[in-house]
Parts: C-alpha cells; structure tokens; sequence
C-alpha cells in the first residue's frame, strides 16, 4: 500500500512540474494507452472495460481539440486529425470494432512519436535571439 501510494504522489508531482510539451506528450501516451486497453478489453471480450477505456480515449481527443489555437495553419489540419480520429472512436464504441481502434492507434502513434521528436529538436536547438530585438537593444 505505502509503495502504490507513493506511486500516485510521484504521478502527481510529475504532472505538477511537467512543462506543456511534456503534458501534450502525457497525454498522447494515455490515448495510446487507453486504446491499446480498448483492443484487449474486445479480444477479451469485456465489453465493460472496452467502453470505458475507449471513452477515456475520446476524452483525451477532445482535451486536443479544446486546447488547439487556431491562430495558427497548422492546428486546422490537427482540428481534422482530431475530429475523424473521435468520430472513429465513437463508432468502434459503438461496433466494439478492434480493427478501427488499429487505425485509430496508428494516428495516434504517430501523432505522439511527431511531437515527441519536436520536443528534441527543440531542446537541442533552443530559440536564437530575435535579431531585431537584439539589434534594437
């Protein structure tokens, strides 16, 4: 019991420290998580776990689509990405269909593996100085 709990404070603390990369890269771990559980709940034929677990799949879908700015060109292309994965996700809901979760988890897999090469190239090239500020200055 001490070690499941001092489990959950280390999960706490890592989420209250962890920059917003690091949360975006959480979260794409849970979604692949959550539908990797999805898959095995139907192969086992527990439906129960099945849904839940591909609930919480589309509830990290639509924490992406919430949080998108869409200032940005890109974030409409992930608004697409993110509307088609959910509406796949309802419906192997629905049909408790492994094979759409497949395709589903293949997004997601790259969605993660994406960011989490942007999060090493940005550590390893930080932000140069503006040459403007820098000129002004």
């Amino acid at each position: 019991m001490i070690a499941y709990n001092a489990y959950n404070q280390y999960k706490e603390n890592s989420i209250y420290t962890a920059s917003p990369e690091e949360l975006t890269l959480m979260l794409y771990n849970g979604l692949v998580k959550f539908i990797m559980r999805g898959i095995d709940s139907i192969e086992k034929k527990n439906m129960e776990e099945a849904h839940n677990s591909i609930i919480r799949a589309q509830d990290i879908v639509n924490e992406f689509i919430k949080t998108l700015d869409m200032r940005y060109e890109v974030s409409q292309s992930l608004r697409s990405i993110y509307d088609y994965m959910l509406s796949r996700l309802v419906e192997a809901n629905i049909k408790k269909d492994r094979a759409i979760l497949d395709e589903v988890l293949g997004f997601a897999k790259t969605l993660r593996d994406t960011w989490e090469e942007a999060i090493k190239i940005s550590r390893k090239n930080p932000k140069k100085p503006d040459l403007v500020t820098t000129a002004a200055e």
